[in-house]
């Protein structure tokens, strides 16, 4: 028997082109790879929780119902403010009932009067879905963000707001400016998208702390982990944050570019 010639066959095996390897399926729902994993996600929530235990929703309500008008309230503004107007709104108008059969421009004015910025639209907000409540649910805050999104001026974000805080059953975690600012600083999403953040935090923390994940950061952002000048030397997690001591260039929208004068 012939032997076979070693040398031919490492040549021919040089000379085989290698099998070309299947390209990565990229799935758009899918978490975004996060910039730095040094430490665990959790191990940090878990610190934040300690640094604040009395984290909880800032806006001051009484039930589901004034809880769902204050969130939209809030919407490009601030929680002191919605929680200085609350009080007159709800004395003249303390449910559904009495707001559904409210007009829209009184709500109006009511709203400006008291310092609320887009007071139209929010009193056209808040008169729809005070009927929506009326006509479709009974009076009642539904319980499912499908039916909640369907209310006027109701997103994902208030719905879910609603539901952890209301009813202890968010269906995802609130991203608001602190909550985006936060979870980029600490390496938990690269994305600036809210809808893609949501997705990135709901990965990484299981379905029990959705609800005080963004209480929790919202409190921190507040306090600590401010927009142009974080306090990073106060801060009892910057040994875990990947963006400390330059956390002031990480979560922010670019500065608006001025065109050249003519």
């Amino acid at each position: 028997m012939k032997r076979p010639n070693k040398a031919a066959s490492a040549a021919a095996e040089t000379r085989a082109p290698k099998p070309k390897k299947a390209a990565a399926v990229v799935d758009a729902a899918q978490p975004t790879p996060a910039r730095a994993r040094s430490s665990a996600p959790q191990a940090t929530f878990a610190r934040l929780r300690a640094l604040h235990p009395d984290a909880h929703c800032e806006l001051n309500h009484k039930s589901s119902f004034e809880l769902l008008v204050a969130t939209v309230l809030s919407a490009q503004t601030t929680d002191v403010l919605v929680n200085k107007v609350t009080p007159h709104l709800f004395g003249a108008y303390p449910d559904a009932r009495a707001l559904a059969s409210a007009d829209a421009a009184e709500v109006g004015a009511l709203l400006r009067r008291l310092g609320m910025g887009m007071f139209n639209q929010k009193a056209r907000n808040i008169v729809g879905l005070a009927r929506g409540l009326i006509e479709r649910h009974g009076g009642e805050v539904p319980r499912t963000l499908a039916e909640l999104v369907k209310l006027p001026g109701v997103g994902r974000k208030t719905a879910n707001v609603v539901l952890g805080v209301a009813f202890g059953a968010p269906e995802g975690v609130v991203v608001d400016t602190h909550v985006q600012r936060l979870s980029q600083r600490l390496g938990w999403t690269t994305s600036d998208k809210p809808d893609q953040i949501e997705r990135d935090l709901a990965a990484l923390f299981p379905r029990r702390d959705w609800d005080m994940l963004s209480h929790t950061l919202i409190f921190h952002g507040r306090r600590i982990c401010f927009a142009r000048k974080p306090a990073c030397g106060g801060c009892g997690i910057s040994d875990a944050c990947p963006s400390a001591f330059h956390a002031e260039n990480v979560g922010r929208k670019p500065p608006r570019r001025r065109d050249a004068a003519p």
